[in-house]
């Protein structure tokens, strides 16, 4: 017996396909980006784009996006800690 919650929900192939091209345009945006003169805003940049291409990732092929709000949310709170630990190290690193 299979209840609801346990029932998969297939992504179709236009899904898969229009993600795998978003990606193809993020990889070759970062690639833009690290040829500007942009400073230190190089980083925050590629690191933007970055975080885009990860939640592409998360939602559609880790099907995160069929989950529950309480496991979306944990993992929120753990993506936020983690920028929050990367965003102060650069901090640190900067002002040495």
């Amino acid at each position: 017996m299979t209840s609801d919650s346990t029932t998969h929900r297939p992504v179709g192939y236009g899904t898969l396909a229009s993600v795998w091209v978003a990606l193809l345009i993020l990889t070759a945006a970062t690639v833009f980006v690290t040829r500007l003169d942009l400073g230190g805003y190089k980083v925050v940049a590629a690191l933007a784009i970055a975080s885009v291409k990860g939640g592409l990732v998360i939602a559609v092929f880790m099907h995160m996006k069929y989950e529950g709000w309480l496991l979306r949310g944990l993992l929120f709170l753990a993506l936020v800690t983690l920028a929050l630990f990367i965003g102060l190290t650069f901090f640190d690193v900067l002002y040495r």
